[in-house]
């Protein structure tokens, strides 16, 4: 079953004729807090909003402006330029990829006070073996915690690297790219391998590291012996579902763990919600094109979040969000 949170039903899809504008603007990612808020951040509106249980819809920092203020201040007057994605540790602490300004800030849970936990606002590659806010990116896109949260792994995508934040030494590493553009050999050590342009990033209990690669339209794996393969995708654009390794994609933007281990994906341009299947090692559609709910029309789907046995989607190109039971 398929429902609308925030946002509307297009008339094609049985909606109202004339549905009410969507509070959201271009929204990117989501993620919850420990009390069931769902939080939401916007790549061109540039705000952060919470929608509480209630289903309130609130706005909590940005203004719309793409700039980079308000470090050591409450986060209700902090301004971003291009959020990509967020992630929210146990304690509710809020870590945002905060894309063109190269860095990741951080809103401190009890206080409210927003602060840059990485980078420095300069685009460039450095600071590995050194503090996070020492460290200089080039567009952080999207950032995820372990499942422990030892680590918060780190989609640096122009610098063609995968780079990893241990939590309680705040030390920066890189644990897959080695700065060139390319396709990586299987089995070659991931550190020493090129990497096309790494999208998203998550991990499981195991130790394995995903990687979603746009224009490599490809899902690729670090092991924990820090060797990587291709798991799913040609590498060539394309829809095609079956075989992983036959698998087309077209663009995928981002990607979550869902139960047994199963990986959602939102496949940007083929306008629509993949799942890759490691036991079966098969790659099918569950909404869009068609599949899940047959009238839902999605439109550059970005972000993926699996939470409350339910799979959260932004439908990022009709400014919703959706939730598929």
């Amino acid at each position: 079953m398929v429902k609308v949170l925030v946002g509307n039903r297009l008339p094609e899809e049985g909606g109202p004729a004339n549905p009410d504008a969507s509070p959201l603007t271009n929204p990117f990612g989501v993620d919850f807090d420990s009390s069931g808020n769902l939080i939401i951040v916007e790549l061109e509106g540039g705000r952060v909003h919470r929608l509480d249980t209630n289903g309130h819809l609130t706005k909590f920092a940005g203004d719309g402006s793409r700039t980079y203020t308000g470090d050591g201040g409450p986060a209700a007057n902090a301004t971003f330029n291009a959020m990509h994605n967020l992630a929210i540790a146990k304690s509710d602490d809020i870590y945002i990829a905060d894309s063109w300004n190269n860095c990741i800030r951080k809103i401190d849970a009890k206080t409210g006070i927003i602060t840059t936990f990485a980078g420095t606002g300069e685009s460039g590659f450095s600071g590995d073996g050194g503090p996070s806010d020492e460290a200089t990116f080039t567009y952080v896109m999207c950032i995820t915690f372990s499942p422990d949260e030892r680590y918060l792994d780190i989609a640096d995508i122009n610098n063609h690297r995968v780079r990893r934040i241990d939590m309680a030494t705040n030390i920066v590493t890189t644990i897959a790219g080695n700065g060139e553009k390319g396709v990586p050999t299987d089995g070659a050590i991931a550190m020493e391998s090129p990497l096309v342009d790494p999208r998203a990033v998550t991990s499981d209990e195991e130790g394995n590291v995903y990687i979603l690669e746009r224009g490599g339209h490809a899902l690729r794996v670090v092991s924990p012996d820090g060797r990587i393969r291709t798991i799913a995708g040609t590498g060539k654009q394309g829809f095609h579902d079956g075989p992983a390794m036959q698998a087309m994609f077209g663009a995928p933007k981002h990607l979550c763990r869902g139960p047994e281990g199963v990986l959602f994906i939102a496949d940007d341009q083929n306008q629509a919600i993949r799942k890759y299947d490691p036991h079966s090692q098969t790659v099918t559609t569950i909404l869009g094109r068609g599949h899940g709910d047959p009238d839902i029309r999605l439109k550059n789907p970005h972000g993926v979040t699996f939470a409350n046995d339910r799979l959260y989607v932004v439908d990022m190109g009709h400014d919703r969000i959706l939730t598929v039971e």
